[in-house]
């Protein structure tokens, strides 16, 4: 669409002239570069931002506070997303409206909002342009991103400018893997049909959101970051990790996550509870035929250890349990949804107390019914992987179109 694309031209600009006060990071994110060009994007606007803990600059100063104090730059609110503004929040819950007792700036409650309550909230703040900040971490059901669509699409119902400032994927942005959403699978951990690792960052979903999926296009500006490149992980980034939600500490967790998260979907533990939740998985029940079943399988870059673990909350709560723990030896090589899928067929041959979800809730995380059908009908890796190659190369053609950077 024009607007999409005219909007992703104004911020090339905006990333490419020189940075002489940060010559020396090795690389700059959006916010980085917002703030060196004066704030240019935000002249003569009210501008509110949805952000999280990981909104932050390299030295780990929130950029909440660090807008709130500088002339150049009048914002007036902040809009909280899943665990809340200043993260205070476990998994499935938020802050709500309250004042910031840090800056006094009125703090707005997004978690669970869309399409008019959430454009509601917009209008009711009293901003001009509304400004998208949160570290993602690469999986399609990590609901900040679908946090970024609703709050396009509310921002074009209500008349506002659209400004996301860009951060690292965090596991590379090199391809595209998985299925690929079925849109009568939608939901908040998938809206619409990307692939389950979309290798992209929120910049360039904002642009493929605006130009393939929203009504109503936004008038959307991207600010772009300097020096990332596709095949980085976040350690070359020389960013701080700060964990987007409690249950992702480490880029270590991010990186497994697109594909042990879909133990969600089952009666096994995902981790939750430990110190390294989607690294170690298991059940009651479960002992080392599983780690040599999945071992065997020779996939890349990874290996499984025989774990036994004792959650402190979540799933078995306060009960050994007997599982894998996820080694990846080699992260460039490894595949984290081959890995899931080849979890996920093992411990179901090994184990007979293997169940999925009552609510079925892995067809909304893989996007569609079949990866529940094809494993119970006793399909192998490859069968269920080999399913939907067709779908993520459409997916692949689509998503290329729309990526920033090299």
């Amino acid at each position: 669409m024009d607007l999409s694309r005219r909007n992703l031209l104004a911020s090339t600009a905006l990333a490419a002239a020189p940075m002489p006060h940060h010559h020396r990071d090795p690389l700059l994110t959006g916010f980085d570069n917002l703030a060196a060009h004066d704030y240019a994007p935000l002249a003569g606007q009210k501008a509110g931002i949805v952000t999280n803990p990981t909104g932050i600059t390299r030295a780990t100063e929130h950029i909440v506070d660090v807008m709130h104090r500088d002339p150049r730059v009048e914002l007036t609110a902040v809009f909280g997303p899943e665990h809340g503004f200043r993260g205070t929040a476990q998994a499935g819950g938020s802050e709500g409206r309250h004042d910031d007792p840090a800056t006094g700036l009125p703090v707005y409650d997004t978690y669970l909002k869309s399409g008019r309550p959430l454009a509601d909230v917009f209008t009711a703040s009293g901003v001009d342009t509304v400004v998208f900040d949160i570290q993602d971490v690469g999986a399609r059901f990590y609901t900040y991103i679908w946090t970024l669509y609703d709050c396009m699409e509310a921002a074009a119902l209500a008349g506002k400018r659209f400004v996301v400032l860009d951060r690292p994927n965090p596991v590379t942005g090199r391809a595209a893997e998985g299925p690929v959403l079925r849109e009568e699978f939608a939901s908040f951990v998938g809206r619409k049909p990307i692939a389950q690792a979309h290798g992209m960052t929120v910049a360039e979903l904002a642009g493929l959101f605006n130009g393939e999926f929203l009504s109503t296009p936004v008038e959307l500006e991207t600010v772009r970051m300097s020096g990332w490149k596709r095949s980085a992980f976040h350690d070359a980034s020389g960013l701080p990790w700060v964990p987007p939600s409690p249950n992702m500490p480490t880029p270590d967790t991010a990186l497994v996550y697109s594909g042990t998260c879909l133990f969600e979907g089952t009666n096994l533990s995902e981790g939750r509870g430990t110190t390294r939740p989607f690294e170690l998985l298991g059940a009651e029940g479960v002992d080392g035929r599983w780690a040599a079943a999945v071992n065997g399988l020779g996939l890349p870059g990874v290996r499984f250890r025989e774990a036994y673990f004792a959650p402190t909350f979540s799933k078995f709560q306060g009960k050994t349990v007997g599982g894998v723990q996820v080694h990846v030896t080699d992260r460039a090589a490894f595949d984290p949804v081959r890995t899931g899928i080849a979890l996920l067929v093992t411990a179901r041959k090994v184990w007979d107390g293997f169940a999925w979800r009552s609510d079925r809730w892995i067809d909304k995380l893989t996007g569609s019914d079949r990866v529940r059908t094809m494993i119970d009908a006793g399909a192998d890796t490859d069968e269920v992987t080999g399913a939907w190659q067709e779908e993520l190369a459409a997916f692949r053609r689509v998503r290329k179109g729309y990526l920033l950077y090299k």
